[in-house]
């Protein structure tokens, strides 16, 4: 097969596409075999695709850039436009806004808490940086709680860099509307990087676990808060005999 015949394969396949609608239900035709180039160039077509759709008004359209997504990363598609459709959606309506009518445009939580869980999948750096400015920017606790697992699987932790924003985001809605869901995933994102780290967690994030231990919270969710704080006495480290001492 030429390289041109594979090509105009190609494109045959992506105005197919295009004809049910962009949603990568693509029904394979068993008689096209597609070179290299060709199968190249699909790719290549489909990312274009995904860029898109990410940055379309409706909803519809961004939750077909979703699972198109959700396919490219199946298949080891993860950077480039995968990453920065996923950035454009997971900041869209709280870091990137557009105000008509003194009300933000594109503002779909459900979105953006798809995005977040995606950008755990890819587990990157550059995934890594995105979710920061998720868990600064957030407001929504049905997000935070995708962001906070996120953060977890992908286990970076430098200077205590994840564990101080969980923290400081978990306090403000301690105080104003504690969320169960939202301090289950910090409860556990604190215990991952703990065992990670040697045990060591700041004064600060030990009060958060104390607080929500005795807070408004269900009371599963308090005993996982006081179990916590169990296993962080087991990490500590003996005593030494200057200290006792003293």
């Amino acid at each position: 097969m030429t390289r041109k015949s594979s090509i105009a394969l190609g494109l045959v396949g992506t105005l197919a596409v295009l004809a049910m609608g962009q949603d990568g239900n693509r029904e394979v035709n068993p008689g096209i075999t597609l070179t290299v180039e060709g199968s190249y160039l699909q790719e290549s077509i489909d990312l274009m695709i995904i860029r898109q759709q990410s940055r379309a008004e409706s909803r519809e359209m961004k939750f077909h850039a979703l699972k198109n997504i959700r396919t490219a990363i199946d298949q080891g598609s993860t950077g480039g436009e995968v990453l920065h459709a996923l950035e454009y959606m997971a900041l869209e309506g709280t870091v990137n806004k557009t105000i008509y009518n003194n009300r933000i445009r594109n503002n779909y939580p459900d979105i953006r808490g798809k995005a977040a869980a995606y950008l755990g999948d890819l587990g990157s750096p550059e995934a890594y940086t995105i979710l920061l400015k998720m868990i600064q920017a957030e407001y929504e606790p049905m997000i935070l709680t995708e962001v906070i697992k996120s953060l977890t699987k992908i286990g970076i932790n430098h200077t205590d860099e994840t564990i101080r924003m969980i923290t400081k985001r978990l306090k403000a809605f301690d105080v104003l509307v504690p969320d169960n869901l939202l301090a289950l995933a910090a409860l556990e994102a604190y215990e991952t990087f703990a065992s990670t780290d040697g045990g060591t967690l700041d004064a600060s994030t030990v009060q958060v676990i104390r607080r929500i231990s005795e807070g408004r919270y269900h009371g599963a969710i308090r005993e996982r808060a006081r179990q916590l704080l169990t296993l962080l006495h087991t990490y500590s480290p003996a005593p030494r005999p200057e200290d006792l001492s003293e």
